[in-house]
């Protein structure tokens, strides 16, 4: 960590926020909303911004589709409260650290410029700013909507309006013994200054008039320490209820003596967050923990960014409270539901009437065994056996936290070393670190004490953690470590043994039963070798270490992304078939959205799942044409990433990174490959299922917006989540045993009729492969390791060099040949991301020793390379000739035809059909330019699967032969 020493006469607090809001802070903290780059260099003046968007602008429309979801009658009532809830919570995240830190930035004189808006962070404010108000005004109307219906439900909120006399006597009883006691009126005059309003918390204010003083302000804050519900009489299979601020309101009188309240409203003031936790540097005496606990301390009294009311306030008294906050009118909203909805609506799912239960909610699910593990039996045989991959949140957790708890009792095990960021309070995985330390082993826990919103439950494992004897330690000043890595070591008489656990989302116990992720489980001795010397470089903080299978940002992630976009721009510029498939959380990063730009207009097939922001446009004419980007907002929040490129998807990646600048180049951020095929099988067949849902799914059109998929009213409804669900249960030995018992796949689907249920327990597997009549699967698959990676992207420019150097040795103009370079595969050789990054380099090349011009090729501790991973029989051999593979994909020349080269070539489509009779004649021509897909129609629910199976597997993996009767 950096050092600083304090000033004489300043607290610490006092010089942080000096050196924050002073030109130098500003500018360090400026990074995080402009390309340095950009502004160095002038580029934003040349950028093109027909085909980006502002990234604010862009999460504005995600929340928005969040809201769609309370709107959606598909989803049970309660449930769509809940939507209502996360899109406001969301809004109060986004305004914390977004909108405070962009507010912090309008202070400099030369403001940064967006680079994929080209706006100054005050443009930025003016252009969300005037979004909002009709966000908040739809997110009040469906909240009334969801609570009057509700209550027909017997769940009702009762308004103070409606109060009964029984209401108000049970109201009274709990005021006087719960609230009256331990609230604080406050009176502000000149005696009593404007009060410290806390971020977050909610407030009565009202008017007052006494004997000699009117349109006085008063305030009380409504208590944190009590629940916000308060029960009123209630029949049987009702439950009546009002809030505490609702209370409060209503007995105002006489809780400020003689003053009489004459109007009143709820008001909550949101703070900007946007702290740097470093800043100026960490104390030379002081533990890490220890200045963590000084920032959360800071955020309740950081500068106001919104001001939120329900009810009314007079606007002499409203303009007071906005003047002594400093927020201007556009920032002050008028609400017409309860504030802060995410503080009482989960906890009172728990009063929701019996009888209504399964109407209201979501129906229970439980996690289910992974196929892949047989939990009755040891953990560690079954991984070195084969990799296993968890899929959550329809798969349990419980096969790595088994993993965990064996090895702290192993006496083969020796050391244990995992990165924590988001930890759930009560974690038994936590608690097995503790029990190994304890049992001698030697634990090391990286935690990142930064995860924001999580830093005091971080700072509280860190502490008993480090009591129980583990050894703690954070991550480097300036770079967060997002990374999801655990690594158990082994020494028996095998010799050293280690199991890697790499995952696209936390070790938490609590977000795998409610986010989608990987969890790969491997005993890869090359994924090994690279995990113990990732964590060799945080304990040395080196970040710009060397690894032969993973990327690892800031230096190697974003390169490896880069080249596998390279490699099939390069293969669609020589005719040849190219795809791009890339799921994520957020797309933000303008060297990678400059990219794909590049591979559609190269030819690139490039299919995007993107649940958030997405700062692209999809079929911009010239700039972004065939772009296929896709959002699913459903039950669970999609948080998986996964990065792959090819026609027949050689190459795979999972990452806990998103393609955001932060994530890129700001964090410490691991993308493992998915060598096992069976683990690849599972990765494809989700995707697939994910590209086939027109349900939840939303696509991206010219304008940024997200517009509904069109569908036939004959179309199969594919929910890929409501599919994952049953796929889960269908996997476990209960079903398999009863494979015609359809009541535990009825219970995860609901949306499903009894006999697209039937069809259900009979497939074998959702989205598994048939076979043709000649025995061949229809879609050929193969591993491409990360080295043989790495000479593909060679071999491809090694040909665009040669042919650039015989074209300039003739000087003769002639039409460009197909393999002559094109501008972007002449980037690729002198542009810094489609360099070979030094981690994967030959042995045979000895490691340069002259500094690098970017940062992702510079190396400081060359590592060996790693063994050649062992191949699976169906994997490609280990010399795999990229050269005679390219031809083969070349069409032959005929007779009648002399060999030339040929145009450049577009994937042919896929066209899917479906039939109900025999195709004539004229129907059964074999058709040259697409791949056809005929689908005998059972029922409607097999179609789906059908699709699932044939259609969007050839899609999603490039296959391009043609299908024959």
């Amino acid at each position: 960590m950096g050092k600083g020493k304090k000033n004489k006469g300043k607290s610490i607090d006092a010089e942080t926020e000096e050196f924050e809001h002073s030109e130098e802070g500003l500018e360090k903290r400026a990074a995080k909303f402009a390309n340095a780059k950009d502004e160095k260099n002038k580029a934003s003046e040349t950028r093109d911004f027909s085909y980006t968007q502002n990234r604010e602008v862009s999460w504005l429309r995600f929340d928005d589709r969040v809201l769609d979801e309370a709107y959606d009658e598909s989803v049970p009532l309660f449930e769509r409260l809940k939507f209502v809830s996360i899109f406001g919570s969301n809004l109060d995240e986004w305004f914390m650290i977004r909108i405070g830190g962009l507010s912090d930035l309008t202070l400099l004189k030369h403001q940064p410029r967006d680079n994929k808006s080209n706006q100054t962070p005050s443009e930025q404010i003016d252009t969300v700013l005037g979004m909002l108000p009709a966000l908040i005004e739809r997110q009040g109307k469906a909240c009334a909507q969801i609570e009057q219906a509700l209550s027909e439900h017997g769940l009702t909120r009762v308004a103070r309006e409606d109060l009964t006399d029984a209401d108000r006597t049970a109201m009274v009883r709990t005021y006087e013994r719960q609230i009256a006691p331990i609230i604080s009126p406050m009176i502000i005059d000149p005696r009593h200054p404007f009060p410290n309003l806390r971020n977050g918390n909610l407030y009565v204010t009202c008017t007052l008039d006494g004997t000699d003083e009117k349109g006085l302000l008063g305030i009380v804050e409504v208590p944190t320490t009590q629940g916000r519900v308060i029960p009123l009489p209630s029949r049987e299979g009702q439950y009546r209820y009002i809030l505490m601020e609702d209370v409060m309101q209503e007995l105002l009188e006489g809780c400020f003596g003689d003053y009489v309240p004459t109007a009143s409203a709820v008001i909550r003031v949101t703070r900007n967050a946007d702290i740097d936790p470093d800043g100026e540097g960490v104390e030379e005496e002081e533990d890490y923990r220890q200045h963590m606990k000084k920032v959360l301390k800071r955020r309740q009294r950081l500068q106001p960014v919104r001001l939120e009311v329900e009810g009314y306030l007079p606007e002499e008294q409203l303009h007071e409270v906005q003047e002594r906050l400093g927020l201007t009118d556009e920032r002050v909203f008028r609400c017409d539901m309860p504030l802060d909805l995410d503080d009482y609506v989960y906890g009172l799912e728990s009063k929701i009437p019996e009888s209504e239960r399964h109407e209201l909610v979501f129906d229970p699910f439980e996690p289910q065994p992974s196929s892949m593990v047989d939990l009755s039996k040891p953990m560690r045989p079954q991984v070195d056996d084969h990799d296993v991959l968890l899929t959550y949140p329809y798969e349990s957790m419980s096969p790595l936290l088994k993993l965990l708890r064996e090895a702290s009792t192993d006496e083969a095990c020796i050391s244990i070393k995992i990165t924590l960021y988001r930890v759930a309070k009560r974690s038994k995985l936590c608690e097995s670190l503790i029990a190994a330390s304890e049992n001698g082993k030697e634990v090391t826990v990286l935690m990142e004490l930064r995860a924001r919103f999580d830093e005091a439950n971080n700072i509280e494992w860190a502490d008993r953690l480090e009591q129980a004897g583990c050894t703690v330690i954070y991550g480097q000043e300036g770079f967060k470590v997002h990374s999801k890595i655990c690594q158990i070591t082994y020494h028996d008489g095998s010799g050293i043994n280690r199991i890697t656990c790499l995952g696209t989302g936390n070790f938490n116990e609590k977000t795998a039963k409610l986010y989608s992720d990987f969890m790969l489980m491997t005993a890869h001795k090359g994924i090994a070798d690279d995990g113990n010397t990732f964590f060799r470089n945080l304990s040395l903080g080196n970040l710009k270490g060397s690894y032969n299978f993973l990327g690892v940002a800031p230096v190697g992630l974003k390169p490896l992304v880069m080249r596998g976009l390279n490699r099939e721009i390069g293969r669609a510029r020589m005719g040849e078939p190219a795809q791009v498939f890339m799921k994520m959380n957020s797309l933000t990063d303008r060297d990678v959205i400059d990219k794909i730009a590049e591979a559609c207009q190269a030819g690139v097939r490039v299919m995007l799942m993107i649940r958030g922001i997405c700062c692209i446009k999809a079929n911009v004419p010239g700039k972004t044409e065939g772009l296929i980007a896709h959002q699913i907002v459903g039950r669970f929040l999609e948080h998986a990433r996964i990065y792959a490129f090819g026609a027949d998807t050689d190459i795979l990646y999972l990452s806990s990174a998103d393609m955001m600048t932060r994530n890129t180049e700001r964090r410490v951020e691991i993308a493992y490959p998915v060598l096992d095929p069976t683990c690849k099988k599972r990765v494809v067949e989700f995707a697939n299922l994910q590209l086939a849902d027109n349900v939840k799914a939303r696509r991206l059109t010219e304008d940024g917006t997200w517009e509904r998929l069109e569908t036939e009213p004959d179309d199969p409804k594919i929910d890929a989540q409501e599919l994952l669900l049953a796929q889960a249960y269908l996997n476990t030995q209960e079903v398999a045993d009863a494979a015609m018992d359809a009541k535990l796949v009825a219970k995860a689907n609901p949306m499903l009729t009894p006999e697209e249920t039937r069809t259900l327990v009979a497939l074998p597997y959702i989205g598994s492969f048939e076979e043709d009549r000649d025995g061949q699967e229809q879609v050929h698959t193969r591993i491409v390791t990360p080295a043989e990676f790495l000479d593909q992207e060679r071999a491809l420019l090694a040909v665009e060099h040669k042919e650039e150097a015989k074209a300039k040795a003739t000087q003769v103009p002639t039409p460009a040949p197909v393999s002559e370079a094109s501008p972007v595969e002449k980037n690729m050789a002198t542009e810094p991301e489609a360099k070979p990054v030094a981690e994967e380099a030959p042995a045979a090349e000895a490691p340069s020793t002259e500094p690098e011009p970017e940062p992702e090729v510079a190396e400081t501790e060359p590592e060996p390379e790693a063994e050649e991973p062992e191949q699976p029989a169906s994997a490609a051999p280990k010399h795999f000739d990229t050269k005679a593979a390219a031809e083969t994909v070349k069409p032959e020349p005929t007779a009648a035809e002399p060999a030339e080269p040929e145009a450049p070539r577009e994937a042919s489509p896929v066209d899917a059909h479906v039939i109900d009779e025999k195709p004539s004649a004229a129907e059964s021509e074999p058709n040259t330019q697409t791949t056809s897909i005929e689908i005998r129609r059972p029922n409607r629910f097999a179609v789906a699967f059908k699709l699932i199976g044939l259609g969007f597997a050839e899609l999603f993996t490039g296959n391009l032969t043609k299908r024959r009767k």
